[in-house]
């Protein structure tokens, strides 16, 4: 049985059966509601339900899920925002190699190229998915801005088992072919403001920030920035040398370092990369806040820097990792 599913203060509606999320059918339907990790993990596409029936895991903190909500009658949703989306924007692309190189012990920058003439419309900081032959995806974050939008950049971490990490990526070469769609995720600049801005990353979390600060300083958009982000060894901080650069180059824009387990030697800040966000801005209130990484660091950012640096929870933005053991296809 379908339900039809109206949001508040519009007059947008759309049907969703009793076992399809609200999330894919507004997507089914053209219109996008906030998502990244699409397995209740991130807390992106948070909302409230203010009429109706559904069934849908409790979060215990007062919003819903809409990745995990499903109807039981007709309902009245208050999302954190809608957009129509365009039909155009979406493509399947077989993209050639380019260049596969290691930058750390478990990562590895996936360069692709899309065919000559194409290039593919996306927010700095949103994501691909690559295709495997049996119809499985694999989620990988765009490191690259879009004015560079003749291929696209993958910063990715190793896997034990992983299918795409140990099984394709070891027999990728220059012009093999990998499948990908894009664009995806809610991961971007809101631009209507004018706060500051802290990105806070770990490990290759790093990507999606890159392609949005290389985007910002390319528009000259001049907001005070703080980069952290976060490793267990200095190596691990396989581009550190960027962020360093950009910091020379732009008065108003930082970068902090963070190693959880550091070297011998090391002299700059430890412990967890969110911690030190905290050591440094006792009032985020009026901040906002981008971070991106493993789940575990980006659940403990939210946690901490709303309940205790009065960071306001919708000024937060995230793009959770999922791993296998998230219970999601991830590697």
């Amino acid at each position: 049985m379908s339900y039809t599913i109206s949001v508040a203060g519009s007059e947008i509606s759309f049907v969703c059966d009793a076992q399809t999320t609200l999330l894919d059918a507004a997507q089914a339907a053209g219109f996008e509601l906030p998502y990244s990790c699409r397995n209740g993990v991130c807390g992106n596409c948070r909302g409230q339900i203010r009429s109706g029936e559904y069934s849908a895991p409790d979060t215990g903190e007062g919003y819903l899920l809409f990745c995990q909500t499903r109807p039981r009658s007709d309902l009245v949703i208050v999302p954190r925002g809608i957009t129509r989306i365009d039909p155009a924007a979406r493509k399947v692309v077989q993209a050639r190699v380019y260049r596969v190189t290691p930058a750390a012990d478990d990562v590895s920058i996936l360069q692709l190229r899309f065919p000559a003439g194409v290039k593919v419309q996306f927010k700095a900081g949103q994501y691909l998915d690559v295709l495997l032959e049996d119809g499985a995806r694999r989620s990988f974050s765009m490191a690259n801005p879009p004015h560079s939008s003749d291929g696209a950049l993958l910063h990715i971490r190793r896997l034990p088992g992983g299918r795409f990490t140990e099984g394709v990526l070891p027999g990728l070469e220059p012009g093999s072919v990998v499948r990908v769609e894009l664009p995806f995720g809610d991961f971007h600049l809101r631009e209507d403001g004018a706060k500051p801005l802290v990105f806070v990353a770990s490990g290759t979390g790093f990507a999606p920030i890159k392609s949005i600060l290389e985007d910002m300083f390319r528009r000259g958009i001049a907001r005070d920035m703080r980069l952290y982000w976060g490793a267990r060894r200095e190596k691990d901080l396989y581009a550190a040398d960027l962020p360093h650069k950009w910091a020379a180059q732009h008065a108003h824009f930082r970068f902090v370092p963070v190693l959880s387990e550091p070297d011998a030697g090391w002299t700059g800040r430890t412990g967890f990369v969110h911690r030190a966000v905290m050591e440094d801005l006792p009032d985020l209130s009026g901040h906002e806040v981008y971070a991106c990484g493993v789940t575990a660091m980006v659940e403990a950012a939210r946690r901490d820097l709303t309940a205790e640096r009065g960071l306001p929870m919708d000024a937060f933005y995230c793009d959770a990792f999922v791993t296998p053991a998230d219970a999601a296809p991830a590697g």
